[in-house]
């Protein structure tokens, strides 16, 4: 079992971050609507699981996963009917919600019934666990693991994260957790999210971009912006393109489509450097192309994210 750095599991894949990004926006007025959290018992035995442990589908992912991550940390079983490790691990962590008692909720989905969640957490083998706290993905381990490893893992992101989330101390103390003051909603991104939840990514980049005609400073607008575009290249694009793109170094068009297909697959530090590439063997306006995506893909991610700080000073290299 992996235990990555959080910083790199924030991005678990740019595709989730945008998703996580653009629900946050809207779930701070819905913070304190989280059911209050059954008591730990302390002693092991399991407690009946109710909406600790809940199926969840396209329509309730913001509710259920994002909205509630916001008060204790929601664990994400991605699962398959034909997946046999999955029935050995969603038994398991099923017990473990109920011995918990609430100090975390269990969020089961079917990829096969919701093939879109599977694609923003670029999904590549299941069974996949992801811890998602505050509204991003905190950490992660793949595989079927042994209960005693789970537990370990579990124990150690509480710990984390105690200080973090009310919900955790208070599902401990046997209290509910303290509601968060309600903050009104910004009609302007409740419009844009709606675009954007139900596809319509060209409607939702108007309402982002109005956003900022009007606050050109409005830093979750611009972020909202630069991952509504992604999204609407990546799912656009075959992902077969990354092997044209490697049998033909010289298409701009394929390297340019192909460094979007490895971000959404998390293969970041691999499109970083295919465009790194395509910037040092170019020149004029394929160079400026190749540079102009690059850095539009830097927006996806946090400024400091180590990633990205090394890409940034790698082309400052290759450009100067």
């Amino acid at each position: 079992m992996t235990r990555p750095d959080p910083r790199q599991t924030a991005a678990l894949s740019a595709a989730l971050s945008r998703a996580v990004d653009l629900s946050a926006l809207k779930a701070r007025a819905e913070a304190s609507k989280t059911p209050a959290a059954r008591p730990a018992t302390g002693n092991g035995d399991e407690q009946p699981a109710g909406g600790i442990i809940v199926e969840v589908t396209e329509a309730t992912f913001q509710a259920e996963v994002i909205e509630r991550s916001l008060t204790v940390p929601v664990i994400v079983d991605l699962w398959a009917e034909w997946c046999g490790p999955c029935k050995q691990l969603s038994p398991v962590l099923e017990r473990l919600a109920g011995q918990y008692g609430g100090s975390w909720v269990l969020a089961k989905i079917d990829i096969d019934a919701n093939p879109r969640i599977a694609q923003l957490f670029g999904v590549q083998s299941i069974p996949m666990v992801v811890a998602i706290a505050g509204g991003q993905p905190v950490e992660a381990f793949a595989g079927a693991q042994p209960e005693p490893q789970i537990k370990q893992w579990l124990d150690g992101l509480l710990d984390a994260l105690r200080d973090r989330l009310p919900g955790i101390r208070a599902a401990e103390n046997g209290t509910a957790p303290e509601a968060a003051e309600p903050e009104p909603e910004d009609p302007r991104f409740t419009a844009a999210e709606d675009a954007f939840n139900r596809g319509d990514y060209a409607a939702a980049e108007i309402a982002y971009q109005q956003i900022l005609a009007s606050e050109p400073g409005n830093e979750l607008a611009a972020a909202a912006l630069a991952q509504v575009r992604f999204l609407a290249r990546a799912e656009a694009t075959d992902p077969s393109v990354v092997v044209r793109a490697d049998t033909s170094p010289d298409d701009l068009d394929a390297q340019l489509a192909a460094a979007d297909i490895e971000v959404a697959q998390q293969r970041v530090e691999q499109a970083f450097a295919r465009l790194l590439n395509a910037v040092r063997r170019t020149a004029g306006d394929d160079r400026d192309r190749a540079r102009t995506h690059l850095v539009s893909l830097f927006d996806l991610f946090a400024p400091d994210d180590p990633r990205v700080m090394k890409a940034r000073r790698d082309l400052a290299s290759a450009l100067f």
